[in-house]
């Protein structure tokens, strides 16, 4: 006699937009970086827009049909950029991080970009080479977290436009990943060292707990699967280059709980998760499909149900916020899927004959308000977050007005972000070249500004 498990979500089926309603004729800047290329809130999306340096295009949701060659930016970094985010608690407010080392905050004005915005709120400078991370906390206010290639993590408090907080002697190899835990008290990194790290980054010391991960040579991600208890999921490749996954306890990660085997394929692997659901998401770059799971709390721990199958292969993919959901369609999760020149989004349905609210699938969500401000974060508090529920007509938060202002910023200098001492002759010898490298840079953009300034007085 067979058992059939139970589960509210196993016959949860994906279906993409007709080409019609997609974004099409994009001009997507996709560089060679281990980042998802996209981001969403409830009310746009963001990718990097072609064009001088780096700039963002900002996309309001419904706003579908080609976009034309002069679709306005946010365009301020002189280099490209690497990775970016929305605040979660405001709509219109975005950070990005570039390989001209810094950060930016950018304020987007209700009702989205009408013209290109070229200075950006606030600029947070402490990096001496380029970003690779940038990750807002997620239940304290205006907190940002950035990595960089040198090595160094950073907690800024955007609103005053300084450091908080920073440690470089952790990692000594490119970071690849960093996630917050549901309440914010942990982080979970990966890195090129092929080691995985939970910190808490305002300590002295920050690492709490260190063991080896996915011993592949390329890129490792780690999340925090927030409704599974805070365990944590990693997704990289093993030395023999198969791509895999692993479960952890975070009160023990000396080992997984589950080690799995995905595939042989060269492509980064993009794990979403929803935390309502117990749904996980693996989008492979230069896949076509995705699969998705549902996780449970006991062993196997997951469950394959499906795979959404497209032929067209993804560069790129970001999970649209709870509180963005349709629920008349039964929709509990939409994924932006970015190719080269569209972005699809992506709905997933629970198949239900009725279109009355759905109570049972739709369990409270985080709501996009924070519950610490920076100083008690900084103070060493921890608070957990605010559910709302997602019934239509009982979500207070939609359309948050633009609250975000830049007018307590700190007008001071940047803080110089010095390498570390010199171990040997050779790391003395490259940092000596990575500093001269820095200087003709400097030369280059005095040399430019000089030449601005010069122009603008002209023309007085």
């Amino acid at each position: 006699m067979s058992f059939v498990r139970s589960s509210k979500f196993r016959h949860v089926f994906g279906t993409a937009v007709k080409p019609e309603n997609a974004y099409t004729d994009l001009r997507a800047n996709i560089a060679a970086f281990d980042t998802d290329y996209i981001k969403a809130n409830t009310l746009f999306f963001t990718f990097p827009w072609q064009g001088g340096g780096g700039s963002l295009a900002v996309i309001k949701h419904g706003d579908t049909g080609k976009k034309s060659a002069d679709t306005p930016t946010l365009s301020g970094h002189t280099g490209q950029i690497v990775d970016f985010a929305f605040n979660p608690f405001n709509e219109y407010i975005l950070a990005s991080g570039s390989t001209d080392a810094t950060v930016k905050i950018w304020s987007i004005p209700e009702g989205g970009l009408t013209e290109t915005i070229t200075e950006s709120a606030v600029s947070l400078e402490g990096h001496l080479k380029k970003i690779n991370n940038v990750l807002w906390h997620p239940t304290a206010n205006n907190v940002l977290l950035s990595t960089g290639s040198d090595h160094k993590v950073n907690l800024w408090d955007v609103e005053l436009g300084k450091e908080r907080a920073s440690f470089e002697n952790v990692f000594q190899d490119t970071i690849h990943s960093v996630a917050y835990n549901k309440n914010g008290s942990q982080l979970v990194a990966t890195s090129k060292d092929k080691k995985m790290r939970l910190l808490d980054p305002r300590a002295s010391n920050p690492v709490t707990a260190e063991t080896d991960g996915h011993q592949g040579t390329k890129a490792s991600r780690a999340i925090f699967l927030t409704g599974q208890n805070d365990r944590i999921f990693t997704v990289g490749f093993t030395k023999a280059s198969e791509r895999h996954f692993m479960i952890w306890d975070p009160r023990d990660i000396s080992k997984p709980i589950l080690n799995q085997d995905i595939d042989v394929s060269a492509g980064l692997i993009m794990p979403f998760y929803d935390e309502g659901t117990n749904l996980l998401f693996l989008a492979g770059k230069g896949d076509g499909n995705i699969r998705y799971f549902e996780l449970v709390d006991s062993d196997p721990y997951i469950y394959h149900i499906s795979d959404f199958k497209s032929t067209d292969p993804q560069r790129g993919m970001c999970m649209v916020p709870k509180l963005g959901m349709d629920t008349s369609s039964c929709e509990v999760v939409r994924l932006l899927k970015l190719e080269n020149k569209i972005v699809t989004p992506i709905s997933f349905q629970v198949p239900r004959r009725s279109d009355l609210f759905q109570p049972d699938i739709y369990p409270d969500t985080v709501a996009p308000e924070a519950t610490l401000t920076a100083d008690e974060y900084f103070a060493g508090e921890n608070k957990d977050p605010i559910y709302v529920s997602m019934k239509p007509g009982e979500n207070k938060y939609a359309g948050k007005a633009n609250t975000f202002s830049a007018d307590k910023v700190e007008k001071k200098a940047p803080k110089a972000a010095l390498p570390k001492p010199a171990s040997s002759p050779q790391e003395l010898q490259k940092q000596n070249e990575e500093l001269r490298k820095r200087v003709e840079e400097l030369h280059k953009e005095n040399y430019e500004l000089k030449n601005k300034l010069q122009e603008l007085e002209g023309k007085q």
